[in-house]
């Protein structure tokens, strides 16, 4: 196959071209300066981004908002502008490589995030309080770190690389793609990745080196939405510019970088620990807020959290009826060409 990586050292250099310019050309040295800590942060969120099903958003969130206290809509908007590169990058990263993609479901949730995520963004995430938000970016990667914790081992264990062909995976993809756009996405900037990587390991059944890629496509794609809309409504929080400014060139470099080192290392240790710090995000969200949320508001959380990992089991046990009957459809395409293959011998 011909090597296409100088497509993405083309918009490498582009980028920090780009960058250069705003720096140095537009006097923003000090900016960056500034939020150093940002670049710091993103420099473990970008390798996360690359070789797990979260985006880089993942951890400049909880770093905005639960460390430095900053609102939750900062959060988003900052993960909407750090992921329209690092996710960017990673993405063009994995498609130069031609790294196998599941597809079918990835067409789906491409078209539904493109509907919803718009209207998400410009209907549904003003309605929503502060606080909501950073529940609701809690209890989805809370949910999902605890998911990893107990099911890792059958996770990781997939060998099945998908139909690229599949109709079910593409209405599967478009309605997860729409529904994770219109919610989880224009509310937290992050989450049609942890869906669609969801749906794939439980639903589908797909290898790790195919559901992982897939969704760091798909949250790159959500994410220039973002960007795209956010910057046509002129509606960025103060200080995204800044934040995004000091991070940016750590992150084109470190979510490739997390792509490449992975499949050196293997992705469980990586998944083991990076489920632990949702967990840890989670019980910090929950203990910052519990004078607001109060018993009552706490026991919404955790049931909040148990239904999100009935959703997980539930698509689990479909997905395990599915690989039977594919298995089952295998044994017997390979019992019927032994067969052909006796009779063909004794005549």
């Amino acid at each position: 196959m011909r090597n296409l990586i100088w497509l993405w050292l083309l918009f490498l250099a582009a980028f920090y071209g780009v960058w250069l310019l705003l720096v140095i050309g537009f006097d923003h040295w000090e900016t960056a300066l500034e939020h150093w800590p940002m670049a710091v942060s993103m420099a473990v969120g970008s390798y996360a981004a690359g070789s797990t099903p979260m985006g880089g958003g993942t951890v400049g969130f909880p770093v905005l908002v639960l460390l430095f206290d900053m609102p939750a809509s900062l959060g988003r908007d900052f993960s909407f502008a750090v992921q329209s590169i690092g996710m960017v990058s990673a993405g063009i990263f994995i498609l130069c490589r031609r790294q196998v993609l599941a597809w079918s479901m990835l067409r789906g949730a491409l078209l539904g995030a493109l509907v919803a995520t718009p209207a998400g963004i410009l209907f549904f995430a003003p309605l929503v309080p502060e606080l909501w938000v950073k529940l609701a970016f809690a209890v989805l990667w809370g949910s999902f770190g605890i998911l990893h914790l107990y099911r890792l081992g059958e996770i990781t264990g997939h060998d099945h690389a998908g139909d690229p062909n599949c109709p079910l995976d593409f209405r599967v993809g478009l309605l997860l793609g729409g529904v994770a756009g219109f919610s989880a996405v224009s509310v937290t900037g992050v989450g049609i990745d942890m869906v669609i990587y969801a749906a794939l390991v439980l639903l589908s059944r797909v290898d790790l080196k195919v559901a992982i890629p897939t969704s760091v496509v798909i949250m790159a794609f959500a994410s220039v939405i973002g960007v795209v809309v956010k910057s046509l409504a002129g509606e960025w929080q103060p200080g995204v510019f800044g934040n995004w400014l000091a991070a940016a060139p750590v992150v084109a470099l470190g979510a490739p970088l997390g792509v490449f080192v992975v499949g050196l290392i293997g992705r469980k240790p990586t998944l083991l620990v990076v489920a632990v710090l949702c967990v840890g995000q989670f019980v910090w969200a929950c203990a910052s807020e519990l004078d607001t949320l109060g018993v009552a508001g706490l026991g919404l959380a955790l049931l909040a959290v148990i239904l999100c990992l009935a959703g997980f089991e539930w698509l689990r046990l479909l997905g395990l009826r599915r690989e039977g009957r594919r298995l089952s459809r295998q044994r017997d395409r390979s019992g019927s060409a032994q067969s052909y293959e006796a009779a063909g011998a004794i005549v």
